[in-house]
């Protein structure tokens, strides 16, 4: 099992099948993609799609946030989400460049509750940009 984790907490992670990039068709509302993937082979293609889950392998690999940026950048607004070991230090950064929330392990929201979530989930206020603005 999983836990689904937004700036509101923590939340169980409904079951579901779904496809990796090299098994996707269009029409299928919900993708998978490694963080290997090229983002730019769904350009054009992202109607429809209403999920879409980025594998963090392990939480020193930071290939993953460059994809969801790059899916922000042409133009996916569907729920994007960060699957695998992330941690709560990772939080803030996931949701800065355009994650809406991470997908972690049971063992992940166990050694990290979810107070240690909340407290970066005011992630606006507290990059380096808002405190020189202050």
């Amino acid at each position: 099992m999983s836990v689904i984790v937004t700036d509101t907490g923590f939340a169980p992670a409904p079951a579901r099948d779904i496809p990796a990039l090299a098994d996707w068709t269009p029409g299928v509302p919900a993708l998978d993609l490694a963080h290997t993937d090229d983002p730019a082979a769904l350009e054009g293609r992202l109607d429809g799609i209403t999920l879409i889950r980025v594998a963090f392998p392990a939480f020193n690999d930071g290939r993953a946030f460059t994809i969801g940026r790059r899916l922000r950048m042409v133009g996916y607004t569907g729920q994007l989400l960060a699957i695998g070991p992330v941690i709560a230090d990772q939080y803030s950064m996931l949701r800065r460049v355009g994650f809406d929330g991470a997908e972690i392990p049971d063992e992940v929201a166990a050694r990290q509750p979810q107070d240690q979530w909340l407290f970066r989930a005011n992630w606006k206020a507290h990059d380096y940009q808002a405190r020189l603005r202050a």
